[in-house]
């Protein structure tokens, strides 16, 4: 996958390396939980605890996410994506929404 090749940090520099901005790129899924995840959470919801299905799909959402940010960068021609950030939310009772977003750089050295 030529994209991993794509640095991305949370940071605004990136030590040793000049950059000229090319533009804001973001990376989003949506991913829906199952209806036996639905069920086992309702569970979980009355004796507490983590909702280990609920975690993997969030955790899943992110990787996809940061997958596709790349892939966005690389379309633009970037280097690296610097900044990046996370933001979530659900769509209705059972879709979570997942972005990934930053700044698209180019190396100049």
């Amino acid at each position: 996958m030529a994209n991993a090749n794509i640095l991305v940090t949370t940071t605004e520099n990136i030590p040793g390396q000049n950059y000229t901005v090319i533009g804001e790129a973001f990376g989003l899924t949506t991913q829906s939980k199952n209806f036996v995840s639905d069920i086992g959470a309702g569970l979980k919801n009355l004796v507490g605890g983590e909702i280990k299905a609920y975690t993997s799909m969030l955790h899943e959402s992110r990787t996809k996410a940061i997958e596709r940010l790349r892939d966005e960068a690389a379309n633009m021609g970037a280097d690296a994506v610097v900044m990046m950030r996370f933001d979530s939310g659900s769509i209705g009772g059972d879709m979570q929404s997942v972005v990934a977003y930053g700044t698209a750089v180019k190396f100049t050295d």
